[in-house]
């Protein structure tokens, strides 16, 4: 085999891998927002205000009413939420004001992160 033929088969060996890098970058980069912040499943998102209104243990949920979760899309509401870590809701009763982070886990909207609000 020549020079010639041995460089063409290392460019053609690069361009190929290129369009991959490409993808990941771009992937990567889908999680990010226009503002800087970071979204997406594993990263911590904005701290919302609410008001714990039940607590059930046993199902591992909390019912909140709260304010707007940008991340989620969702207006302020009152709804139920499955907790990452059951521990969490010892922390807290019903009527208890609460700052807290949800994100989608399984596609159900989870409280990753909760503290009483000071």
């Amino acid at each position: 085999m020549n020079a010639i033929s041995k460089l063409a088969i290392v460019a053609s060996m690069a361009l190929a891998s290129t369009p991959l890098t490409f993808a990941q970058q771009t992937d990567h980069n889908a999680h990010h927002a226009a503002d800087g912040s970071q979204k997406g499943a594993g990263i911590a998102g904005q701290m919302v205000d609410g008001e714990v209104k039940k607590v059930n243990k046993e199902a591992g949920k909390i019912t909140l009413r709260h304010g707007e979760l940008k991340d989620l899309g969702m207006p302020a509401m009152t709804m139920v939420f499955r907790v990452k870590d059951p521990v969490m809701l010892d922390q807290v009763k019903v009527g208890d004001k609460v700052r807290f982070v949800a994100e989608k886990e399984g596609g159900a909207p989870t409280v990753v992160k909760l503290e009483k609000a000071s």
